[in-house]
Order: C-alpha cells, then sequence, then structure tokens
C-alpha cells in the first residue's frame, strides 16, 4: 500500500523561504519573489514580478566600478547552458533606493543560482538565492580591536574583498579552461563516432550519451556499415573505463569492425576477426560488441555478440524478442582462436530493433534481468514511435535523458520495406 502525505504548496513554501529568493524564467524575468527578498530590497511583490531582472537592479551609475549586472548575468547564463547550479563569490551590488530610482544604497551580497529543470530536461526556470552581507562588511570596517586600528581594518576588509573578486576571476577562468576542453572533446568523440552511413537511413536513430560528469570522451560507440543492397549492419560496442584511453580503445575497435564488416561473411567472422585484433590492443580485452546483420529482401536478421547485452525486437503489438542466442566472451577474453557463434531471426515489417550498451540497463545492486525487464516493460510503451522519438522516448522514461552513473549508446532502428 502506498502511503501519501498531504499536497505540498509550493507557492506557499517558496513565499516562506527565510533566505531572499527571485524566480527567474530563462529570459531572466522576475517570475516570483518571496517576502524575504521583497523586504531587503524595499521593494514590494507586485513591483517586481514581471520585470527583467537588469531593469528591476541596473548598476549604480555614481559607481564607475559597479559590475554587479555584468557579473551576475555570466552567472545566470553559465546555468542557461550547463545546467549546474552556480555559486558567485562576495560581490558589491547597490540597489536603488524605493521611490527614488536615482539613488543607490550600498550593498554587498553573496548568491546562489540553482537551475530547475522541465520535463524535457532542459532549464525551464532558475531560482536566485541570495545573501545580504552588507552589514557583516560594514562590520569590519568600524571594528575596533584591540589589535588592529580602524585603517589596519579597512585594509583588511579591501582584502577581502580583493581576494574574494580575485578567486572569482580564476573561477572563471577555469570555466573558460574547461569548456574549450569540453569542445575539443566534443569534436573528437563526434569525429571517432562519425558513420557517413547513416545518413542514408533515416529509419536509424543513434544517440550517445557519456558519463555524468565525464568531459565527453568515453569507451562506448555505435556503427553502421551498408553492404549490397537492401543489406546492413549496425554495432555497439562497450570500452571498460572514461576519458582519453577508453576513447582511444574505443576508436582503434571500431575502425577495425567497420573494416572487417566490408570483407567478412557475416558478424561472427567480423567479430572473430576484432577479437584476434582486440587481444593485441592494451585496455581492449574485457571491450564487449554486438553486431546485427539486416536483410531487407530475406526479412532476416542475423547476429552474434561478444559478451554484449541482447539486442531487442520490439513488435507493434508490443511484445519484445532478446536476440541472445549468438552469444560469447568479450573481445580478447580467450587465449586461443575459437570460431564465434552467429545467429539468425526473422523479423516482420514495423517491427523495431534496438541495440545499446549495458549504461542503458545496468544499475547498481540490482541484477542484470532486472535491468532487461525494465527496458523491455517501457519499450512495450513506444510502439507505432519512428526511430528518433523511440530514441527520445525510451531514454526519457527510463529517467536518462540527462545521462547515467555509465556511458550510453543507442542504436534504433524502424523495419520498413526498401523500394
Amino acid at each position: 500500500m502506498r502511503v501519501t502525505g498531504p499536497e505540498i504548496d509550493y507557492a506557499a513554501a517558496f513565499a516562506a523561504l527565510p533566505s531572499p529568493c527571485l524566480m527567474l524564467g530563462t529570459d531572466l524575468v522576475i517570475a516570483d519573489a518571496n517576502w524575504a527578498f521583497c523586504e531587503v530590497t524595499g521593494r514590494t511583490r507586485a513591483e517586481l514580478v514581471g520585470q527583467y531582472l537588469f531593469d528591476a537592479f541596473p548598476d549604480n551609475p555614481a559607481d564607475p566600478e559597479a559590475d554587479g549586472v555584468v557579473t551576475l548575468k555570466a552567472s545566470l547564463h553559465r546555468v542557461l547552458s550547463s545546467g549546474q547550479t552556480d555559486h558567485m563569490a562576495l560581490q558589491k551590488y547597490d540597489i536603488p533606493v524605493p521611490g527614488n530610482p536615482e539613488v543607490f544604497k550600498e550593498r554587498w551580497w553573496t548568491a546562489i543560482n540553482v537551475p530547475v529543470l522541465g520535463p524535457d530536461g532542459k532549464v525551464a526556470w532558475i531560482i536566485h538565492r541570495s545573501e545580504d552581507m552588507t552589514d557583516v562588511v560594514r562590520a569590519r570596517r568600524t571594528a575596533h580591536l584591540p589589535s588592529a586600528s580602524p585603517g589596519r581594518e579597512a585594509a583588511m576588509e579591501a582584502e577581502l574583498y580583493a581576494r574574494a573578486r580575485q578567486l572569482q576571476r580564476l573561477n572563471e577562468e577555469l570555466r573558460q579552461a574547461h569548456a574549450r576542453e569540453r569542445r575539443i572533446a566534443v569534436a573528437l568523440q563526434e569525429a571517432m563516432l562519425h558513420s557517413p552511413d547513416l545518413v542514408r537511413h533515416p529509419d536509424i536513430a543513434v544517440r550517445y550519451l557519456p558519463a555524468a560528469g565525464s568531459l565527453n570522451v568515453c569507451g562506448d560507440w555505435y556503427d553502421a556499415v551498408d553492404l549490397s543492397a537492401g543489406r546492413f549492419t549496425v554495432a555497439v560496442g562497450d570500452v571498460v573505463g572514461h576519458g582519453l584511453m577508453a576513447a582511444t580503445v574505443m576508436g582503434r575497435l571500431r575502425s577495425a569492425l567497420s573494416a572487417a564488416t566490408r570483407t567478412a561473411h557475416g558478424p561472427a567472422q567480423a567479430l572473430e576477426v576484432l577479437g584476434l585484433y582486440a587481444r593485441s590492443v592494451e585496455g581492449a580485452l574485457a571491450a564487449t560488441a554486438v553486431q546485427v546483420l539486416v536483410d531487407y529482401h530475406s526479412h532476416l536478421l542475423i547476429y552474434s555478440s561478444a559478451g554484449h547485452p541482447p539486442p531487442v525486437l520490439l513488435h507493434p503489438d508490443g511484445t519484445c524478442d532478446l536476440l541472445d542466442q549468438g552469444t560469447d566472451p568479450p573481445l580478447g577474453a580467450r587465449p586461443e582462436h575459437v570460431p564465434r557463434p552467429q545467429a539468425t531471426t526473422t523479423y516482420t515489417t514495423g517491427d523495431t530493433l534496438i541495440l545499446y550498451t549495458d549504461g542503458l540497463i545496468e544499475r547498481r545492486g540490482e541484477d542484470i534481468d532486472a535491468g532487461l525487464a525494465r527496458l523491455t516493460s517501457t519499450l512495450a510503451t513506444c510502439t507505432g514511435f519512428g526511430a528518433e522519438h523511440l530514441a527520445d522516448a525510451l531514454l526519457a522514461r527510463l529517467d536518462l535523458a540527462g545521462g547515467a552513473d555509465d556511458d550510453i549508446a543507442l542504436v534504433v532502428v524502424r523495419l520498413e520495406e526498401i523500394f
């Protein structure tokens, strides 16, 4: 029996928060202001809601060094672009006197900007929580300690502020460096995962989600290779680990399988060649892969797996078949060469083939059967979807649209007639 509590009035909870808070839209227009924020700024909620934040709180024109608008705006845009909370250092940001907007009063603040994500996983709102530190700063200026004169206290306050600003500048430099590294990582990953043959297959959707917290360089991969007319292969693979080393191994294995596929007689032989190659690649011995050959003319799926989770064949009635017959240990696991197995099954027009890596189904403390059951039951709710729609819906319904603890590669093939 499910126990439910009273429905929470979130608007009332927001209004009652003891810290001054604003709710901002993605256009930085004030959507709500709580009582504490109104009290500390001397404004009413009616005066604030609907205003662009920086129209309501511009920089002090009498202060040539005022940079509160620039600093706060940069923080808010970081939240919008990254979807991550942003902490701000101590900041001097004077505010207009209520009823006399041309006169400003000195104010010092610390602030945290927190994203609120919508159903699509994107930032829908930003909570701006601030703390008025003005009294603290002024107290440091006026304190009369036995060991320090007022001049000494003023110097200490100035040093504190200078160090806070220096820390903020250093944080901004680190963010910029991280952003550059991420752009390079994304470009590298996209180059390694580029598959020209996919352009000719509008009924194939691919998704790649790096592990949460990674720089987008990981060991999962996907590929598609066109063979003779009406025949092509799709594959996914998984190299243990994250980072540049795993990505390097991934790139070598993916290229080797792509080359082997063009000359081998089926997926088993292609994986056999790849397994031999993997034994000479450091970091590849525990890598896994699965490849499926789709033959549109005979409506056959021919597949082989090297220690990889089984692909799923989704039927229009919501039932699923696991392609779990042609399985073998991971690449390079056997010290001696043994031919790999291969299996064949038929499909009907309107079926959908799903290949994936283990990040899609595995959860900590849970066995793989539970993950497969969750996958197939979720797929049963996605019948009739096109490939792109199904890929997005599957990730969303598994609560993985924003990534997971492990990398995820996903390939969805809508099996339609060719003309």
